[in-house]
């Protein structure tokens, strides 16, 4: 498999609000920029759809370091929080429905074609990707506003 390095963002206007998202995907030097946004939504639906959106550009499974500075997805998936919900019918362990279920079980699916690493990094703090991706949502919001 192809080994690829993925950066995502997502940014929101007030939450909810108008919202983006911006990602970067490099291959063997080659950089490719991709963005969306939405009228209105939550910031972390749009960390989750930058990584969803990340991952079905991928033409073939992939190897995957993806860098995001969203704490919300790299717990979810590295502290295995997403998989306690789905087999507690997207419950969590206070018993409180889990939040952006649509947008979850398409990661999830992606997931099983791809294998992924979820790397967090501390955002607006310099990181050449991350500030990139930052620029892109931000410019999707305000697109949206």
């Amino acid at each position: 498999m192809k080994s690829i390095n993925i950066y995502t963002d997502g940014a929101c206007s007030g939450n909810p609000g108008p919202g983006g998202w911006g990602a970067v995907l490099v291959f063997n030097g080659i950089e490719k920029q991709i963005s969306g946004g939405e009228k209105n939504t939550t910031n972390n639906r749009m960390e989750l759809t930058a990584v969803i959106e990340a991952l079905k550009a991928l033409k073939e499974p992939c190897n995957v370091t993806l860098t995001t500075d969203s704490k919300y997805v790299c717990d979810a998936i590295n502290k295995q929080w997403v998989f306690a919900w789905q087999r507690n019918n997207w419950r969590k362990a206070d018993k409180k429905p889990a939040l952006n279920v649509d947008l979850w079980e398409q990661l999830l699916e992606l997931l099983k074609i791809h294998k992924v690493e979820f790397v967090w990094v501390k955002g607006h703090n310099g990181h050449k990707y991350n500030e990139i991706c930052d620029a892109l949502a931000v410019s999707e919001y305000q697109n949206m506003a």
